[in-house]
């Protein structure tokens, strides 16, 4: 089974492509489960994300879709979630999806995945800044509010790489998304950015391996000619290091098949 849960709509503004042929790309890419995680509506960061008033469009076309294409493909529906405490509103948490992806883009009000935003490594230590974004991590799944860890290392997107041994914070974090029954996602973006590979690394992975938790796989698309991008080379990975099966989710409860 070919399972791909993070994808993205034009309502988040940064995005291409209608919904309807992201659905038909993956069909024609051999998909069975395919997944809209759209960034979350937040008084935050609007520029790059839906209005909470958009909700209802966005989840009545993943409806639509779901009904239309029964029987070629499972249309699963999610947000992609920033954990920001602060700015998370407690309805986000009401609406019936089949499963929540928790996300750290930002440590305090600074975008460190985006290039406008790149300066400001030269301002800090990269040991505190991975530090920090771990604890990030850790805290996402202690709030139990979410399913599945979005892009664990996106810390490395530009390359700047931690120049310490983390691995003890690394398997705290990775603790806590055990004791939460989180799964940890295979991102493939990470191809498209400088770091050129997935996240998480190899190395992560097969701490993830080691812990039995679980994986899933996400394009992390935001443009039609994204859907299934390196499907073949993350499948590949996660079977070298020992997995034989991904996490779906439906009605937020957490099933296991074969890829």
């Amino acid at each position: 089974m070919h399972v791909d849960l993070h994808n993205h709509t034009s309502l988040c503004n940064h995005a291409t492509g209608t919904m309807e042929e992201y659905i038909i790309k993956a069909i024609e890419k051999g998909i069975d489960v395919f997944g809209f995680s759209c960034h979350n509506p937040m008084a935050f960061d609007s520029k790059y994300r839906m209005r909470f008033e958009e909700l209802p469009l966005y989840l009545d076309s993943l409806k639509t879709l779901r009904e239309k294409y029964v029987g070629q493909i499972e249309i699963l529906s999610a947000l992609e979630i920033d954990f920001l405490p602060q700015f998370m509103e407690d309805s986000l948490f009401k609406i019936p999806l089949d499963y929540r992806i928790g996300a750290v883009h930002f440590l305090g009000d600074w975008g460190f995945d985006n290039l406008e935003f790149i300066r400001e490594y030269a301002k800090r230590d990269i040991n505190d800044c991975w530090v920090e974004y771990f604890k990030a991590i850790e805290m996402l799944a202690n709030s139990g509010k979410f399913d599945i860890v979005a892009h664990i290392d996106l810390l490395k997107i530009f390359k700047y790489f931690p120049t310490k041994d983390l691995r003890r914070e690394i398997e705290t974090t990775l603790k806590a998304i055990k004791r939460a029954n989180m799964s940890v996602e295979i991102n493939a973006a990470g191809f498209r950015k400088e770091v050129g590979e997935q996240y998480p690394s190899r190395e992560i992975l097969e701490m993830c391996y080691g812990f039995e938790i679980p994986i899933t796989f996400g394009s992390d698309a935001h443009a039609i000619n994204q859907i299934n991008f390196k499907r073949k080379e993350i499948e590949a990975l996660a079977k070298d290091v020992g997995y034989t099966k991904c996490a779906v989710y439906r009605q937020r409860e957490q099933e296991l098949v074969e890829f």
